[in-house]
């Protein structure tokens, strides 16, 4: 068989190399195509010009769904609002509850979440958490009559004593993780379980000291126990999914501004005010 001369496997050889390299080329092209949904989570909210913002509405003086306006009001919905101005983009409220608040998060329900959320490894595994705006440690409810009986920790953990906890949040957590002895009885509502207390139901809600204070500040039948001396010390962050890097710094960014320019102290005066007996309760020293 007579052989093809040379210039012949020259030419298949540019050939077959040509193709290769522009098949390389448009290999690259494709999987280095940036598609729509690896846009930051900031960059989709400022192009969408809203953010979403989920919020329990059950946790006063933070987030708080008035029945008689039908409003969210409270310390973090006023920082909502601000937020929105600063990014320019309005703001909308989604209602949510503790017991899937992260759940939210992971399923894009809101960009983020906001109503006295505690900082804890054990969410961080799962979202991002902001720096610390606020501090708070947990404190027990009582009635009044009763605050003799409840002084500490080892008191309320008897026999025959109810406490009545949410479901879902750090409360339900604390409790479940000191508490062998006394009844834990779960009320799906975290703004019934006062009136519970009042009404004899359950004897004891274990919360944030300022919550506390705030509650026992407007029923005059019960009584905050030692909220300048919790048993936790404990930091408030918002909630944001754990892959929005730009958004969470950013985030950061506008808490440490709020705080140098006096806004933390100004949603402090306006929603805790007198309430604040400790150095334990209120914005962050620290930012």
């Amino acid at each position: 068989m007579a052989s093809k001369p040379a210039h012949h496997f020259r030419l298949t050889s540019k050939i077959l190399t040509c193709g290769f390299v522009s098949l390389a080329v448009f290999s690259i092209g494709l999987a280095t195509e940036t598609p729509a949904e690896a846009k930051s989570r900031l960059d989709v909210i400022l192009e969408r010009g809203y953010i979403n913002v989920g919020t329990t509405g059950d946790y006063q003086p933070f987030s708080f769904l008035n029945p008689k306006t039908g409003n969210y009001e409270g310390y973090d919905i006023d920082a909502a609002r601000n937020l929105g101005r600063a990014l320019g983009v309005e703001v909308r409220f989604v209602k949510t509850v503790w017991a899937t608040l992260e759940q939210g998060i992971l399923e894009g329900k809101y960009d983020i979440a906001m109503c006295g959320i505690t900082r804890t490894a054990a969410r961080q595994k799962q979202v991002g958490l902001t720096d610390s705006y606020f501090e708070v440690g947990k404190s027990p409810l009582v009635r009044k009559v009763d605050q003799g009986r409840f002084k500490t920790l080892a008191d309320i953990d008897q026999d025959g004593v109810r406490i009545g906890v949410n479901p879902g949040g750090t409360n339900e957590k604390f409790v479940r993780a000191n508490i062998r002895r006394a009844q834990i009885v779960v009320i799906g509502e975290n703004l019934e379980i006062p009136g519970k207390i009042a009404a004899g139901e359950v004897d004891v809600m274990i919360t944030d000291n300022v919550e506390a204070l705030l509650v026992a500040h407007n029923r005059p039948e019960l009584h905050a126990v030692s909220p300048e001396q919790p048993f936790t010390s404990d930091q408030f962050g918002y909630m944001v999914p754990i892959d929005a890097a730009p958004l969470l710094s950013w985030l950061n960014l506008w808490i440490g501004r709020m705080k140098e320019q006096g806004e933390l102290a100004k949603l402090n005066e306006k929603w805790i005010g007198d309430l604040r007996q400790s150095s334990r309760i209120g914005p962050n020293r620290d930012l």
